[in-house]
């Protein structure tokens, strides 16, 4: 899956600047970096906080993905 997301940023940058590429790459890196420091805050917490939250473990992946889509 990250190989075709890759080789389709790679695809949708051909015809514009380095700049824009660049940026980009800033912008998924950067999702990215949030996406991992989502799942880890919420994978750090116990089984009851995350019930009490409404989740299960089981939830962190796309919550986490969710968030970094929302940055």
């Amino acid at each position: 899956m990250a190989y075709a997301a890759n080789q389709t940023a790679v695809a949708s940058a051909s015809g514009r600047g380095l700049s824009t590429l660049f940026a980009d790459l800033v912008a998924r890196f950067e999702r990215h970096r949030k996406f991992r420091q989502t799942f880890a805050e919420l994978n750090a917490l116990s089984d009851r906080e995350l019930a009490d939250l409404g989740m299960s473990r089981s939830m962190l992946r796309r919550v986490a993905m969710e968030a970094a889509a929302e940055h």
